[in-house]
């Protein structure tokens, strides 16, 4: 049924290729020297590298439909990329097929700010879209630490969240429609500018997944008014476990913070030595709550989490005195990656997510892991929705250490899923995490994801290999046992 090649062969040489695509794009738009396809061989997770056949990088998108006619016509894999800040490997492009490039797409196209709403290209700036409403007392929630750089179509592509998804969600949550081009090159609406649209929820299957149902070419985003105030407590802690304890106790107490986040020691030193913020060095974790809102109830807020704070043990708890004292904390939190960047020649991003409670055991279990690896871990994450980040420090030059923080981060994973989790958050699983995506789900769950694909792109042309697992590799890596006569769809396990 769904018998379609996961390593399709181009019916149509390289040289001719770019005959071809050089009909339709400008010169500068199509490189295929190894000297100008070096930059694109890899995104964030640079670990996995591979030059592409071809770049492109069109300017409209009637230029985008253009070359997924030709790709589709020669059985071309193609796969969109977008800043290459993702960390799962998503962007990794396809040794004989097309990277597709959406970085020309850059422009924000409207704002509405009565409906407060604006229509953006997929390569506009994570950042520029508050910046470039600010004026009217709007912004857009989702906040990547990588905000400065990551693109919107790569935030709905992975489906990222940030600082301040706790309150104000995901991606997902803050997209109201988006065109894609699809793998034949027609051009689609998916959602509404309403607040709702009938059928199936087309927007959601389409956020996050990675590009291998169709490439995004437009998103209509929401957009909040700024808040009245926004406050900051930076609270400190002589056990890690004590500020775990506090996220749930804030929680429980009905107080939604907009961000919870937390640092433990390595993360804390790492970014005050980067970035000074002011965070306590002896400090074995601190937690940023940020509470914002109508004046009084964030003055409420910050006295009865104040109190939690101090109830569970915080060894100090301190207000920021003014807005530059809040943007400096928070300076020092969406530094921490860079930060952590200095104290080792490599570092391995994980991003899991568990339930609230269980962070105090799972904490406990990854250093216990760190010290089994004998690797170091500096632990950041968005404490108040359970997103792990722990960073593995690494040197990539000393032989068999890059295999063990895969090993490593593969245990992360799979001990977030044990305690009913999952293996990601907002980094998606790429080629990263497609072995733990067997151990996450069942035969029979990863079918369906299949049947998705090939609604979607019966010829497994856009982005193949990354996300979701065959059935014999999951039979491979040893999560499942697959036998023909259990399988609902046999022909899967051809993949």
């Amino acid at each position: 049924m769904f018998n379609y090649d996961p390593h399709p062969v181009a019916s149509i040489s390289k040289a001719d290729l770019v005959t071809q695509l050089l009909a339709l794009l400008p010169r500068d738009c199509v490189l295929f020297e190894a000297e100008d396809l070096g930059p694109y061989e890899c995104d964030g997770l640079s670990a996995y590298r591979q030059l592409p056949w071809v770049t492109v990088l069109p300017h409209t998108v009637a230029q985008v439909q253009a070359v997924m006619r030709l790709c589709y016509q020669h059985q071309l894999p193609v796969v969109a990329r977008g800043a290459g800040t993702g960390l799962s490997g998503g962007a990794l492009p396809h040794p004989n097929g097309v990277l597709l490039s959406l970085a020309k797409l850059k422009s924000i196209l409207s704002v509405d700010v009565l409906g407060r709403t604006a229509r953006v290209q997929p390569g506009v700036r994570n950042l520029a879209i508050s910046q470039a409403v600010a004026a009217h007392g709007l912004y857009y929630a989702p906040d990547p630490s990588s905000q400065i750089a990551c693109t919107i179509g790569g935030n709905v592509a992975e489906n990222s969240g940030g600082v301040h998804c706790l309150k104000y969600g995901l991606t997902v949550h803050n997209i109201l429609q988006i065109k894609i081009v699809s793998v034949d090159g027609e051009l689609l609406t998916i959602g509404s500018e309403a607040f709702d649209s009938a059928g199936y929820d087309l927007l959601a299957l389409m956020t996050g997944s990675e590009g291998m149902l169709g490439v995004i070419v437009e998103i209509t985003v929401r957009l909040l008014p700024v808040p009245e105030q926004a406050q900051v407590v930076l609270a400190a802690f002589d056990d890690v476990a004590q500020a775990a304890t506090a996220v749930a106790d804030i929680i429980t107490a009905g107080i939604i913070p907009a961000g919870l986040e937390m640092m433990d020691k390595l993360a804390i030193n790492a970014a005050e030595d980067y970035a000074h913020a002011g965070y306590p060095r002896d400090a074995e974790a601190i937690l940023l709550c940020e509470l914002d809102g109508m004046r009084e109830d964030v003055a409420d807020q910050i006295m009865r989490v104040q109190a939690i704070l101090t109830r569970v043990g915080a060894t100090e708890v301190r207000l920021a005195a003014d807005e530059a004292a809040r943007a400096l904390l928070w300076k020092g939190r969406k530094s921490a990656f860079p930060a952590v960047g200095r104290l080792s020649p490599d570092y391995y991003c994980m991003d899991g997510t568990i339930p609230r409670r269980h962070l105090p055991v799972v904490l406990r279990r990854i250093a216990e892991l760190s010290a089994q690896y004998g690797l170091a871990v500096a632990n950041v994450f968005h404490a108040g929705d359970g997103n792990l980040h722990p960073l593995i420090l690494y040197d990539a030059n000393k032989e068999g250490e890059l295999e063990q923080v895969e090993a490593f981060g593969g245990k992360i994973l799979e001990l977030c899923v044990e305690v009913g989790g999952s293996i990601t958050g907002e980094h998606g699983v790429g080629m990263e995490k497609i072995n733990q995506m067997c151990v996450q789900f069942d035969a029979l769950a990863l079918t369906q994801f299949h049947a998705i694909k090939y609604a979607f792109d019966p010829k497994g042309l856009l982005n193949p290999g990354k996300a979701v697992p065959t059935l014999h590799r999951c039979a491979e890596f040893g999560a499942m046992h697959v036998h023909r006569g259990q399988v609902p769809f046999p022909e899967l396990e051809r993949f």
